[in-house]
């Protein structure tokens, strides 16, 4: 290969990669700085949850968000969902709603009771992970996920489709934010938590010849559902999504 060839091929892949916010240190600002609060929290983070590559979708309700993830689950045609455990999706009657799409539910509990192969490959054929998070990132459209029992890494790591319930009270401004409230040493499980994942958009690399490639390493597709206010209540129990 020549070296104007070469030379040509990492100028299209990186102009390839900057179309999901990824770019060469000399593409930054000489001095970074606090981003602030920003006047709507949940708009922006939906904003750069797009511009990352993922699907948001905003809603007042978690009557809405309900109705958006049948809709998800329909149109992808799942048959076995990877679960956290959270008090989020408790509040959304997840498990109800799987059970009315005829699909399998795997979370901490069920996978306990498995053997390990069988538990592996339980994990490995789920057609989607649903998850809440600890914290999501407005500035950067990211997820940052403690994990831990009942919320494992594998959730938002293996299904080809990952979707993550959100709700209002989970979205800090920026990273500076996140991290004081890492450190302020509350005790909580999150706060002690051994690992943290950080998702921005679906999963990406460009290790290959510097082509910008998703779904590699993890999750193809992101969908954030993201609820203003889940503290309204839901539809009575059994009635249909």
């Amino acid at each position: 290969m020549s070296r104007d060839t070469f030379l040509a091929r990492v100028r299209q892949a990186a102009a390839a990669g900057r179309a999901y916010r990824v770019g060469a240190a000399g593409d930054m600002a000489a001095h970074g700085g606090h981003g602030g609060a920003d006047p709507d929290p949940a708009a922006r983070f939906a904003d750069e949850v797009e511009a990352a590559g993922g699907f948001a979708s905003l809603v007042d309700t978690l009557d809405e968000a309900r109705l958006l993830l049948s809709t998800i689950l329909r149109e992808d045609a799942c048959q076995s969902a990877l679960c956290w455990r959270h008090p989020l999706l408790d509040r959304l009657r997840l498990a109800e709603l799987l059970d009315a799409h005829a699909m399998a539910r795997h979370d901490h509990d069920s996978l306990s009771r498995c053997s390990p192969d069988q538990g592996r490959a339980f994990m490995l054929a789920a057609d989607v992970g649903i998850s809440s998070v600890d914290y999501a990132i407005a500035e950067t459209g990211t997820l940052a996920l403690a994990s831990g029992p009942g919320r494992e890494r594998s959730t938002s790591l293996l299904p080809p489709l990952h979707v993550a319930i959100v709700e209002s009270g989970q979205i800090v401004p920026n990273l500076f934010d996140f991290f004081e409230r890492l450190d302020s040493s509350d005790g909580s499980a999150a706060s002690l938590a051994s690992n943290w994942t950080l998702i921005t958009g679906p999963s990406k690399t460009g290790d290959l010849e510097l082509t910008l490639t998703t779904g590699v390493h993890g999750p193809g597709r992101l969908h954030v559902l993201i609820v203003r206010d889940s503290s309204r209540a839901l539809l009575p129990p059994n009635q249909p999504a």
